[in-house]
């Protein structure tokens, strides 16, 4: 029997790249909303889904009242959150609240799509590498070359994010990202954004 997943994510590259993955063993069967009214709306009026995704920063969400929201509504089904910009400790507070699990968007295809059948079957699952110990354990060099901030700008290239998109999941001006972008290239030696993107992937950072 396939796996039927809802993808709620109003970044149409995220959500088309997850469900491209899922799809392509004929096991799963996925479904997208683009916000959490649109999540709420296909919980409430389709059959009931094995697993499903919430993408943290999403119209409607409200951090994590939105996931409360379907928490409450979704009968005792696995609910998972994903993000490309959330901490560990957002990350904990989800678990507790009753989270099946948390995905950065950042994660390798391979790594996610067993993630989904792990939360799908009902076991908790979150990377140990993301929350171990502290937010930043053992920073690698790569790391420390980096603000905080510029690491968020970096995560939202990884995801193929626009400017305009990062800015609003980090509550930022679109100027703002375009100087971060910017500052990334030079400190990475990257030609332009894909670049960078490639050059963070290929030195582990997540």
């Amino acid at each position: 029997m396939s796996l039927r997943i809802l993808i709620a994510d109003d970044h149409d590259m995220v959500r088309e790249t997850i469900a491209m993955f899922l799809d392509a063993d004929g096991a799963t069967v996925t479904e997208a909303a683009s916000d959490l009214a649109g999540a709420l709306d296909k919980i409430k009026t389709q059959p009931p889904y094995d697993l499903v995704l919430l993408d943290y920063t999403m119209p409607g969400m409200k951090g994590l009242q939105g996931l409360q929201t379907v928490l409450d509504i979704n009968e005792g089904r696995p609910v998972g959150l994903i993000s490309g910009t959330a901490t560990r400790l957002i990350a904990e507070q989800a678990l507790e609240m009753g989270a099946i699990g948390f995905l950065p968007k950042t994660l390798p295809a391979k790594s996610l799509v067993n993630a989904v059948r792990f939360m799908a079957a009902g076991e908790t699952y979150a990377p140990v590498s993301f929350m171990s110990g502290k937010d930043n354990p053992e920073e690698t060099d790569f790391e420390k070359a980096l603000s905080e901030r510029e690491r968020q700008v970096l995560r939202g290239l990884m995801t193929a994010q626009s400017n305009k998109e990062i800015a609003r999941d980090l509550d930022l001006q679109e100027v703002t990202i375009k100087l971060h972008v910017k500052t990334l290239c030079r400190k990475l030696d990257a030609k332009n954004r894909t670049d960078a993107a490639i050059i963070a992937r290929d030195a582990g950072f997540v």
